[in-house]
């Protein structure tokens, strides 16, 4: 072939790619080829995506928490789809928060997994993982030092909980440990306040509520304590054997005895609470006395 048909045929090859329809045709081949490559891209990322995540559920079994976080952080970041990641590194800071030890590194750990549990909610806001992680976190950085705030947002926490699936028993138990909670520490506060005032008749923890300090007792915390003991009941419906809302129903009961001015209505109450106590040791028996099985 000579160098004059060549040209010639260059020529028109060019020509040809230049006219509209191949230009369109070659914008197709060029977008088509765009979107495989990010697909497979996206594709490779999901696929290291949960291979780290693995790694860092195997990290966390082993107790290396800050390998397993530094897993999570780069699975979260390769695939924000992958839920899991998110939820296992708000685990991750979270176990590692000491309740009661109110260090700056201890208390970074908790706001550290509460913004990525928040991070959650920001993503899926009816993620129940993520409400009950924050549930529990503000319930246990609440009470050293204690700030009843943060068991008001507990509390918010395990009642959207119940919005979204009332059928749980889990969240109606948190909201009536949460109401005997910051009661007790109002009539615990009350009765210091009253010995201070009255050193040569002291008052004890089992004693009823002096009558002077009763009316401010009912005044902070009746309907607390009227929500808390509601909360256990409804809990108790749904599990009947739950010993532990037992348990927190007959210290609510006590609380309540506390708030009444008959001594019979007092007598009632305590009645109760001793037959909720009763239970919860028949239970707790009974599960000692059932086999195990084998492991």
């Amino acid at each position: 072939m000579d160098a004059s048909m060549t040209l010639d045929s260059s020529v028109k090859l060019d020509r040809s790619f230049r006219s509209s329809p191949a230009r369109r045709c070659l914008h197709v081949l060029a977008c088509a080829a765009l979107v495989f490559l990010v697909a497979g891209t996206s594709g490779c990322n999901k696929l290291k995506a949960r291979d780290l995540l693995n790694k860092g559920v195997g990290a966390f079994k082993n107790g290396q928490y800050d390998n397993a976080i530094e897993f999570f952080k780069q699975a979260r970041d390769l695939d924000p789809s992958l839920m899991n990641a998110r939820l296992y590194l708000a685990t991750a800071y979270a176990s590692q928060y000491i309740p009661g030890a109110p260090s700056d590194a201890n208390t970074k750990l908790g706001n550290q997994a509460i913004a990525e549990f928040k991070d959650v909610l920001n993503v899926d806001p009816n993620n129940l993982s993520a409400i009950d992680g924050l549930g529990s976190l503000f319930y246990q950085m609440a009470a050293t030092p204690y700030d009843p705030k943060k068991f008001d947002e507990s509390k918010a926490y395990h009642q959207k909980h119940i919005e979204l699936k009332s059928s749980d028993p889990e969240p109606y138990y948190w909201i009536g440990a949460i109401d005997w909670t910051v009661s007790q520490r109002i009539n615990l506060e009350l009765r210091a306040a009253y010995n201070k005032n009255n050193i040569k008749k002291q008052v004890q923890d089992a004693d009823p509520m002096p009558t002077s300090f009763r009316p401010e007792y009912v005044a902070k915390s009746g309907a607390m304590v009227e929500e808390g003991i509601a909360a256990l009941q409804k809990a108790l419906q749904i599990r009947p054997d739950y010993d532990d809302a037992m348990a927190y129903l007959s210290l609510l009961y006590r609380r309540k005895a506390d708030m009444v001015e008959s001594a019979q209505e007092r007598d009632d109450l305590e009645k109760q609470a001793d037959v909720l106590l009763d239970k919860v040791k028949e239970i707790k028996q009974k599960r000692a006395e059932q086999p195990h099985p084998a492991s």
